[in-house]
């Protein structure tokens, strides 16, 4: 790798940790006062960068708190991006899950799974956190749905899979997130996907077979 590639990468690793700090700063000053308390000056000595640097990486106190959903979102498409041509899409979909989880989440890293946790908790009592995740999430499925028509080599406006494969594939993540965050186990995600999507394939089987002529 270049003199180049190497300043570039760690460009990025400063942006991401800058970023990771700022989430996480903002995070706990959202868990300790409340969203409505809470003031980009404070994130920003919290996680000790200057207020200018906040404003580089966020537009609002709302998207630095979701700033970690917003780069899962990302990362997970990296991952069904990279996953091999020959598989189906809700087969990449969900073998990406898996990719993503262990790569953000395994090893050291388990334990931003319980921040997570506490976080989506909060989304029924802060209207603004949950409309901005919305829009994450609606965004980050525009971008899966471009990213399986491009593996199978179609036009998503005219063919159904892609959206298809994502809405079967997201809804289940979704129901996941929505079970594991009303529950009491902050661990317990990679067991409740799991479980949504091997009932979905059980569900399937069943359509399959009923649908058969006798």
């Amino acid at each position: 790798m270049s003199d180049t590639g190497v300043d570039l990468d760690g460009r990025r690793l400063r942006t991401r940790r800058s970023r990771e700090a700022l989430s996480r700063a903002a995070f706990e000053l959202l868990t300790e006062r409340g969203l409505g308390a809470v003031a980009v000056e404070d994130i920003a000595v919290r996680a000790g960068v200057t207020r200018r640097t906040f404003s580089r990486h966020f537009t609002s106190i709302a998207e630095a708190i979701l700033g970690d959903v917003d780069q899962d979102v990302h990362l997970f498409n990296e991952a069904l991006c990279r996953r091999p041509a020959h598989e189906s899409p809700l087969v990449a979909y969900r073998n990406a899950v898996h990719d993503w989880f262990d790569a953000e989440y395994g090893g050291e890293r388990a334990a931003l799974l319980a921040r997570r946790w506490s976080l989506f908790q909060r989304f029924e009592e802060e209207p603004e956190l949950f409309a901005g995740y919305q829009r994450i999430r609606i965004e980050g499925q525009r971008e899966s749905v471009r990213i399986i028509a491009a593996r199978l080599g179609v036009d998503p406006e005219r063919d159904l899979r892609p959206a298809t494969a994502v809405a079967a594939g997201a809804g289940l993540l979704i129901s996941a997130l929505q079970t594991w965050a009303a529950g009491d186990d902050p661990s317990g995600l990679p067991d409740l996907i799991e479980g949504y999507f091997d009932t979905l394939v059980a569900l399937t089987t069943e359509f399959r077979t009923e649908e058969s002529p006798s």
